[in-house]
């Protein structure tokens, strides 16, 4: 009788909704490989372990039951010393866990940094995922190196200082890898980006603004972007993005990458209404009102990559 009941009254529940949606997210992130999440220029794991770069992201991915790393590589430096302080702390993580693979997800600077590790090292490697980031070269970037072009008196004093910005916020990280802005500046260019693309082409669109091969030695590669640059007056960091999406004219892009650059492999999708911060659900998850949530479509990312066996 008892059992009877309890069984009405799940059904009960399910029909009002109370059961379904814990029923419908459990394992739905839960890949096969472990996420590793892999910042951008000046970018963090977490300041002094209290403010995340993927901000409320890593939370949410393990509460769908994934397994998942948060990269510390340099704040600055050229895309191959970063792929190589990635491949460092991935053949740790297998060594001291037993992984056999992972899936790689990288936003702006961390997009060239993960197809480096896909491209040297794809035995480390199920998939690469990358969020707004510049494949083939930044404007801004372009602009910075036409400004401060070199033998400019202050060309080393701007990466004298970005280079001191990248080491405080190693040290409020806890990271000591050594920072070099104009390695990170020659690899973001367009030129830099071009020759950083004849060494590792896989997943690079040949078309100018197509997508690129699904899967090369193994390793799966999506890629995602956003072309706004006003999302909320309220966020700060709009006003920064907003004098960046200046030098792209009237092509669509986030502030700091154009729509056409983010794209890699399977494009899954490059018009989601965010800016380059959004992306990775900054700055406090302030976004436009009917934007996507970064979040969900990192999920529903993950749960493609569970699906797909990775």
């Amino acid at each position: 009788m008892m059992r009877h009941l309890c069984g009405r009254l799940l059904g009960v529940l399910l029909c009002l909704g109370v059961v379904a949606p814990v029923a419908a997210q459990s394992g739905y992130t839960q890949t096969r490989h472990p996420i590793v999440l892999v910042h951008g220029l000046l970018g963090f794991d977490s300041l002094l372990g209290v403010y995340d770069y993927w901000y409320g992201i890593p939370s949410q991915l393990r509460s769908g039951g994934a397994t998942v790393y948060v990269a510390s590589v340099a704040a600055a430096n050229s895309s191959a010393v970063r792929g190589e302080q990635l491949i460092r702390d991935l053949d740790h993580l297998r060594a001291l866990y037993g992984h056999g693979k992972f899936n790689l997800i990288g936003h702006s600077h961390g997009g060239p940094t993960i197809r480096y590790v896909a491209s040297v090292r794809p035995d480390l490697v199920a998939s690469i995922t990358s969020v707004g980031a510049p494949h083939k070269g930044s404007k801004v970037a372009d602009a910075l190196n036409t400004a401060l072009p070199p033998g400019s008196p202050l060309r080393p004093l701007v990466a004298g200082f970005v280079d001191a910005l990248g080491g405080f916020l190693g040290f409020l990280s806890g990271n000591s890898d050594p920072q070099h802005a104009l390695g990170a500046l020659a690899s973001l260019n367009t030129a830099g980006s071009n020759a950083f693309n004849a060494l590792h082409p896989q997943g690079i669109p040949t078309s100018s603004c197509g997508q690129g091969a699904s899967v090369v030695n193994g390793v799966r590669y999506y890629s995602i972007g956003g072309t706004s640059v006003l999302t909320n007056i309220f966020d700060a960091s709009d006003a920064l993005l907003g004098a960046g999406g200046l030098f792209y004219g009237f092509e669509a892009n986030d502030g700091l990458v154009g729509r056409c650059s983010s794209h890699l492999g399977v494009v899954l999708r490059d018009d989601y209404a965010w800016n380059h911060l959004d992306e990775v659900n900054q700055v406090l998850a302030l976004r436009g009102l009917f934007a996507s949530d970064p979040v969900s479509v990192l999920r529903a990312q993950a749960n493609r990559l569970k699906s797909a066996g990775l």
